[in-house]
């Protein structure tokens, strides 16, 4: 008997989804037993990844830990033990950048089994209710906001996504230079608009992430629960019977004229390079990647599927009030944060900088220098 270990995360989306996909596999390999824990979606994106790969042999990860997970050697490269057609097929189906995001020095560290970026999401029965039209711009955001009908995540990582939203809407694509972020006055503009946005909704924002937003909208009858502008999205709130109402998603609106860019997120399955089984671990990681699986047993169980054809497919989206088709452009626009082993320690080092400037304890412009100088200092440590 084969027995393995894997660590997900604490939600329906990215817990259950794996589980069932485990269990299939198991009836389809009776010598195979797979246990999986979970983490908290915090812990998802801040856990140590050489912890992970020790305890583990199958992790879900976010693909920032990439550069440093093939740089201490923590995981198993896919080329060595499947097939070149297959990782062909994954590349071409990619949903917008994702299956690219786990590559680093032109291998793939991660197969990627889940996609998602912020889009937009709202409540058809409150905006019905309202008579409410949903926004078109930016501007007509801010103006639903005043009006009391705008939530938004402002949990501390998101405002830094958010952060390089709006410098690509300001005409900087973010880390396109080594300066930082971007150029301080551009950065400093991006966190100014997401200012606006916070100052206009209720404090509470700043402590709900994604998840507890979804979750808010999608129970309360609250008019601040009408729209959310961009969240990182999760399909299980647009499926019947999840919560008690239906939210709708989309895409986001534009600002000075062009369409938004969020930045992506989503999760990939990764095989450690500690596991004394990696062959029915890689087998496994196949398997649950494979578009069969992706748009059977991984989306009927609650996940987010990263294979393409689940997101164009008629029954998937029949199931999800059209969630699928409704944000893969936004998707495919999304932005890519950088690949450099000291990544994570800037976000980390960066996001409660971003926070507290959207929370009005400290100015645009001191944020901005801050962050780029966090910048600096872990690109250069990464590469000296």
């Amino acid at each position: 008997m084969t027995i393995l270990k894997g660590i997900a995360w604490n939600h329906t989306r990215g817990f259950t989804s794996v589980v069932a996909c485990a269990q299939r596999f198991e009836e389809l390999h009776p010598d195979v037993t797979i246990v999986w824990e979970k983490r908290s979606l915090q812990a998802f994106a801040d856990a140590s990844l050489a912890d992970l790969a020790t305890a583990y042999d199958l992790i879900v990860m976010d693909h920032p830990h990439t550069a440093l997970a093939a740089t201490e050697g923590l995981l198993l490269p896919y080329e060595d033990w499947l097939p070149e057609g297959f990782l062909t097929n994954q590349a071409a189906n990619s949903v917008g950048g994702s299956h690219g995001s786990y590559r680093f020095q032109n291998r793939q560290w991660t197969l990627a089994t889940d996609a998602a970026a912020p889009i937009a999401t709202w409540r058809p029965d409150l905006i019905e209710k309202h008579g409410l039209t949903l926004p078109e711009t930016w501007e007509d955001v801010l103006d639903l906001a005043k009006r009391g009908f705008v939530s938004v995540s402002a949990f501390p990582i998101d405002m830094l996504m958010h952060s390089y939203t709006f410098c690509a809407a300001l005409g900087h694509a973010p880390f396109s230079t080594d300066v930082g972020v971007a150029p301080n006055e551009i950065l400093a503009a991006a966190l100014t608009e997401l200012r606006k946005l916070v100052a206009l909704c209720d404090p509470a924002c700043l402590d709900r992430n994604p998840i507890r937003t979804a979750e808010w909208m999608s129970q309360s009858s609250n008019p601040r629960a009408a729209y959310c502008p961009f969240a990182y999205g999760y399909s299980n709130y647009s499926r019947p019977r999840y919560a008690p109402f239906i939210l709708k998603a989309g895409g986001l609106v534009t600002f000075n004229g062009k369409r938004l860019r969020s930045t992506l997120g989503g999760a990939g399955l990764a095989v450690s390079s500690r596991t004394q089984h990696p062959r029915v671990c890689m087998d496994f990681a196949a398997f649950t990647a494979a578009p069969e699986t992706q748009m059977g047993v991984y989306f009927q169980s609650g996940g987010q599927p990263g294979h393409r054809a689940a997101w164009t497919d008629d029954a998937v989206n029949a199931a999800s009030n059209d969630y699928f088709c409704d944000t893969l452009q936004t998707l495919d626009e999304s932005l890519l944060r950088p690949q450099f082993p000291g990544y994570m320690n800037f976000q980390d080092a960066a996001t409660p900088v971003a926070h507290a400037c959207v929370s009005g304890t400290i100015s645009p412009s001191d944020a901005a220098v801050e962050i780029n100088r966090l910048y600096r200092n872990y690109l250069t440590a990464s590469h000296p």
